[in-house]
């Protein structure tokens, strides 16, 4: 289950304002970005909120993206995390998660990386 857990802020975005506003569009933009990527899309769940933003989350064969937007904040917060048994697939990860900074244009990114399912840092740990 080795992977790549990639939590993300994008602040003050200027890319299109619709993607903020708009689930359609959020989640056709998430689609794109994990298809692109070489991730899976087995399920998605969109909402949009009235007279505001949008969450949203696909389920991934290799785990996850939950997204939303704060169009209010000129802002989106992400959680993607890609796993694999077999491979490493941290490079889908980045693949996705450019393709979604580069459509909403942040001027300022926080990102936290999590090395997810490494043994060696596992064992002895309680669950």
């Amino acid at each position: 289950m080795n992977g790549l857990h990639i939590l993300a802020e994008f602040h003050a975005c200027e890319g299109d304002r619709r993607l903020l506003l708009d689930a359609g569009m959020l989640a056709a933009l998430c689609r794109r970005a994990c298809a692109t990527a070489g991730l899976l899309v087995v399920a998605e769940a969109f909402h949009q909120f009235p007279s505001a933003g949008a969450t949203g989350a696909l389920v991934l064969a290799e785990s996850h993206l939950a997204i939303h937007t704060w169009p209010e904040l000129e802002s989106v917060t992400l959680d993607l995390y890609v796993c694999n048994y077999s491979q490493d697939n941290r490079a889908a990860a980045e693949a996705a998660y450019a393709a979604l900074r580069t459509e909403f244009r942040p001027e300022r990114v926080m990102r936290r990386d999590i090395a997810r399912g490494d043994p060696d840092t596992s064992k002895g740990r309680d669950h």
